[in-house]
């Protein structure tokens, strides 16, 4: 499997052309992000629990269900950004012999 890094410095849109800076992002492999989102949808589904008579009753069970399903997602979401993030580190240690990731 091949992870391609490399990113367009220009988009033209139309007549347009926007430039894009050479920075570093913030969060390069996503586990923080996918975490961050797994706790949201779980304590979600925790708050709504306590509603679980009046949402059956107004007919949003639905709501309770979609956390549920958005945390379970999430954590599948988070296997293949730790799976990413080590081949990534391999990777590294490959090309460089005294490099270390985080």
């Amino acid at each position: 499997m091949e992870f391609r890094d490399e990113q367009p410095m220009k988009h033209e849109i139309g007549n347009r052309t926007y430039l894009v800076a050479d920075v570093e992002p913030l969060d390069v492999d996503g586990v923080r992000t996918v975490e961050v989102g797994s706790a949201l949808w779980l304590l979600g589904f925790l708050a709504l629990l306590p509603f679980y008579g009046r949402l059956e009753q107004d007919g949003n069970l639905w709501w309770m269900w979609t956390c549920l399903a958005g945390f379970g997602l999430g954590l599948f979401g988070l296997e293949y950004c730790r799976r990413r993030r080590r081949a990534r580190a391999e990777r590294l240690a490959q090309a460089e012999p005294g490099a270390t990731a985080d």
